[in-house]
């Protein structure tokens, strides 16, 4: 099943189409995350924070989540990190860079596998 996705003026996911079916099983769990959410956490109540709801960038959030700096993703990747910094405010990425980044990423996550063994 394939979801469609709304996107706001500035590009980002802001709602999505469920088929009715899904909609009637998921509607108690949807009005009570909609509830939470208007209200805001309750006193002493924890919320989670989600990395994804506040990085939209897939190479910004790839990055962050192997704990490297743009520095360091430019440099395993063989470019300067303005280029980072420039493909992470994009909105759209291509095929090819997001290979070029998942490719450095591989080699970061290899060498921290080395260093702890």
């Amino acid at each position: 099943m394939t979801l469609q996705k709304i996107k706001s003026l500035d590009g980002k996911d802001e709602y999505v189409l469920l088929p009715v079916a899904v909609y009637r099983s998921l509607r108690g769990q949807i009005e009570s995350k909609l509830a939470r959410r208007k209200t805001g956490a309750g006193e002493g109540e924890y919320m989670p924070f989600v990395l994804e709801d506040y990085v939209d960038n897939p190479v910004a959030l790839a990055r962050i989540k192997a704990d490297i700096t743009q520095a360091e993703l430019a440099r395993r990747m063989g470019v300067s990190q303005a280029y980072v910094s420039k493909i992470e405010a994009q909105a759209r990425i291509s095929g090819k860079v997001l290979a070029k980044v998942q490719g450095a990423l591989r080699v970061t996550r290899t060498d921290k596998t080395r260093r702890t063994a």
